[in-house]
């Protein structure tokens, strides 16, 4: 099902698709904060190497499928299936925006 996502969560979707490190790392603030597996990334730089590791540890796809407000943040749901443990499984994005840029990801199952 196909859901209109703000435009910086369509960007930073569109860019994970292409497992381009850099890419995804510019749709965040400088001083933005990923929380994904239990680990904090914060700032531009981190969040572009926890995406390189991630990326090429693991081929994936992740299909964006619901969408709602929580509070300040605005969650998306998407369905998500590679060669990782667990695949394939449901994951909720709970992003922040500042702007067309996200402050901070926080990723949980």
């Amino acid at each position: 099902m196909a859901i209109d996502l703000p435009r910086a969560i369509a960007r930073y979707f569109t860019a994970d698709e292409t497992k381009d490190a850099e890419r995804v790392a510019q749709c965040f603030t400088q001083a933005a904060l990923v929380r994904d597996e239990g680990e904090n990334h914060e700032g531009r730089a981190a969040i572009r190497k926890w995406k390189e590791s991630s990326s090429t540890k693991y081929s994936y796809t992740v299909e964006p499928f619901s969408l709602e407000a929580d509070a300040d943040r605005i969650v998306v749901t998407s369905h998500m299936e590679g060669d990782f443990p667990g695949s394939p499984v449901d994951l909720r994005y709970f992003f922040v925006l500042e702007g067309e840029k996200i402050s901070a990801l926080e990723i949980k199952p």
